[in-house]
């Protein structure tokens, strides 16, 4: 039997999957660096060849129709598996991983410890990139990603590692200043660091109904770590990841008043692409953060947190 796929162009196949991808002939020329007429005529002849439409053309982008949705599905799987081969057989790449994540999640919590992922892989160097945005791993932008929320994320694997919880965190010569804190209801009345609605979660989980004049926070950033550093310097109180935050608070330069840190919903995942889920860099590097957590008692002290 002739195999069907001789038949018909990969370069017809790609620039359909491209532009079903976009929605857009031109957005798909530009990703492709061909011209809008090149790939309109490639997919007019797969639309020929198959003897059906599968996009129904508009005035500045395009709609897939059923059979084109159907094509799509399989054409994006395929291409992206295409992809996955392909990066993992060039030689430059199979030394690096890529990883993108959130600022405090990577200076708090996951640069102290790489050293120990370094040493056991030291033929694997890591790229560590933190930002908010979120870098699309299907297309290569990164190996994997440590992302929040509460997932799941279409076509990506993830493991759960940490719940995303607060709790006032202060420096001791702050405390010493306020004179303590006997009841969390004290807290009221304290100079406060951070997000007002996120404080409100905190004392409804410390069963307290804060009055309706109650004072706003002082200050409040954009980066849990520049509002713990602002508590840090004596500030004020500030809420903070009592997981992020453990060594400085076994250290003795942060004290957390009260042990009640509430979850604020989701948490902390690793993911990458379900495709690339057998790549051996990959599978290395979950393999070690997963033990990490397992074995982190800052972890391990919210348990019933533990699941999404």
């Amino acid at each position: 039997m002739t195999d069907i796929l001789a038949s018909y162009s990969l370069g017809a196949i790609r620039a359909f999957e491209t532009a079903a991808r976009l929605k857009s002939f031109t957005r798909a020329a530009d990703e492709l660096g061909v011209t809008q007429a090149a790939v309109s005529w490639q997919v007019k002849s797969l639309e020929q060849r198959l003897g059906q439409p599968l996009f129904v053309r508009r005035v500045r982008e395009v709609d897939l129709t059923p059979a084109g949705e159907r094509l799509a599905r399989a054409a994006t799987e395929s291409m992206a598996l295409l992809r996955a081969a392909l990066s993992d057989l060039v030689e430059s790449d199979e030394g690096v991983l890529a990883v993108t994540t959130l600022q405090s999640l990577a200076t708090h919590w996951l640069a102290p410890r790489l050293g120990g992922f370094q040493l056991a892989h030291p033929g694997l160097a890591v790229r560590l990139e933190t930002s908010h945005a979120m870098r699309d791993l299907s297309r290569g932008e990164a190996d994997l990603g440590l992302r929040s929320g509460a997932g799941p994320w279409p076509g990506l694997t993830s493991h759960f590692l940490m719940p995303f919880v607060q709790a006032p965190l202060c420096s001791p010569d702050f405390l010493a200043s306020a004179g303590g804190f006997e009841r969390p209801a004290d807290l009221l009345k304290a100079t406060r660091i951070g997000n007002a609605r996120e404080w409100a979660i905190w004392f409804e989980a410390a069963g307290v109904s804060p009055p309706d004049a109650v004072a706003a926070p002082r200050l409040e950033a954009d980066a849990q770590s520049l509002e713990v550093a602002s508590a840090m310097a004596g500030q004020g109180l500030a809420l903070g990841s009592p997981i992020f935050f453990a060594p400085d608070i076994a250290a003795g330069r942060l004290v957390q008043p009260f042990d009640i840190a509430p979850s604020y919903g989701g948490g902390y995942w690793l993911v990458y692409p379900e495709e690339r889920r057998r790549v051996r860099k990959i599978t290395a590097f979950r393999d070690w953060i997963l033990d990490a957590v397992a074995t982190d008692p800052a972890i391990v002290r919210y348990p019933a947190r533990l699941a999404p």
